[in-house]
């Protein structure tokens, strides 16, 4: 099976097996030879001539047709002079099948043609009365020929065959390595606005209770400092039960291998923590933005929101207040959140009247040595995840405006 499935005209070591392989044709012919049959046994020049017609079959996978042509020149006059029939049989099948299996069908069908003509010429130019003879002969010739095409297309299908799965399993492993990437993405983003927006208020909190502590020292205000310091324990704990979440799926991943946990956590399904935040945070988010120093002002006129869209708009928001605390720049900093349906999208907006940031720099997003950072990139990448699009930009008068679009049809969900 081997054999017949290889491709003849590119396996490996194909002169030297076809050598090996006319050898036993050669040797096939003598035994038949010897034990006698019909016709004049050959003499010199009829073993000179069948002997010399199974040469070419040394290279009959490089030249089909040379070899079929080759072949027949040898053979032709050693039937012309009424030799034994059978000797040369199987040589003259050997070349014939090749051709059919190695060549176009037009050009079996050709080939065909040529040799049953000149087969039924020759052998009623010497055996006037042998009709039914030429019509054996022929029956033979057409069966080789269609073996050889029913190879050849047998070697087709099995070769499409190993190509169909050979491209299934790149495509696997293709998207195997996509999945990959794009989980991997999803943790950092889900990191960096942890991270981000814990460490913030935590900074935020500290500085609050340092000012407590050094405004007035001979009136120490111990309920305010312990209140601050409350705070940032709270924020500590929230963000670390966030982290252990995050973490979880990452190695519900890792142990599951595949698509179960994280499909759960990408699609906003509850994992072994619990659900993954949506619009119901918000007002948790909104009251810790006030402890950090500013005004939040929240607005909510939507329900039923499907759980990814809940989750990035619960993202963006998060990262938005995020910003706006750390680059707000001023003490009463008031920042404006709003949350509606409309023409089947959920829509989302931030804004606040602070002083920091620009479009250019991401609304002040990047770390404090100036480099860009990845909030506004991280925001983005939140709303396309669900099929939706984020502007983000200093308003005209003052403050930064972000706003989303994330659509709350099925279809665009992430995948």
């Amino acid at each position: 099976m081997s054999a017949i499935n290889r491709e003849p005209l590119t396996a490996p070591h194909r002169t030297r097996n076809d050598a090996i392989l006319a050898l036993g044709v050669a040797v096939l012919a003598v035994a038949i030879a010897l034990m006698g049959g019909e016709g004049i046994p050959p003499g010199r020049l009829g073993w000179t001539l069948l002997l010399a017609g199974h040469v070419p079959l040394v290279w009959r996978r490089h030249r089909p047709m040379v070899t079929l042509l080759g072949v027949v020149t040898c053979v032709a006059p050693y039937y012309s002079l009424d030799y034994n029939p059978a000797l040369p049989a199987p040589a003259l099948v050997l070349a014939l099948y090749t051709v059919a299996a190695t060549g176009a069908v037009r050009r079996t069908l050709l080939t065909g043609v040529a040799v049953v003509v000149s087969t039924a010429i020759g052998n009623g130019v010497t055996n006037s009365m042998g009709a039914l003879e030429s019509l054996e002969i022929s029956g033979w010739i057409v069966a080789v020929l269609f073996i050889g095409i029913d190879v050849r297309y047998y070697r087709w299908y099995v070769a499409s065959i190993v190509e169909r799965a050979d491209r299934a399993e790149r495509t696997r492993e293709e998207e195997a390595r996509y999945r990959v990437a794009e989980e991997r993405l999803r943790i950092a983003r889900d990191l960096h606005d942890l991270l981000a927006h814990s460490i913030t208020l935590i900074g935020v909190q500290t500085s609050v209770a340092a000012h407590i502590l050094t405004a007035d020292p001979d009136r120490l205000d111990r309920g305010a400092v312990a209140q601050a310091l409350d705070d940032i324990a709270g924020t500590c704990r929230t963000a670390r039960g966030e982290l252990r979440t995050t973490l979880e799926v990452l190695r519900a991943h890792d142990t599951a291998v595949g698509a179960g946990a994280v499909s759960g956590y990408v699609s906003g399904t509850e994992d072994m923590r619990g659900p993954l935040p949506g619009i119901d945070g918000l007002a948790a988010l909104a009251e810790t933005g006030r402890v950090a120093g500013a005004k939040v002002e929240l607005s909510v006129r939507a329900d039923g929101i499907p759980p990814p869209v809940g989750a990035a708009a619960y993202r963006i928001v998060q990262e938005a207040l995020t910003n706006a605390v750390r680059h707000g720049g001023r003490e009463d900093l008031t920042v404006r959140v709003g949350l509606w349906t409309a023409d089947g999208a959920l829509r989302v907006s931030v804004r606040d009247d602070g002083r920091g940031g620009d479009a250019g720099s991401g609304g002040g997003m990047g770390p404090p040595d100036g480099r860009p950072g990845f909030g506004l990139v991280g925001m983005r990448e939140r709303a396309r995840s669900v099929g939706g699009t984020l502007d983000a930009g200093p308003r005209p008068t003052e403050g930064f405006e972000v706003t989303a679009t994330l659509p709350l049809s099925r279809e665009d969900e992430v995948r």
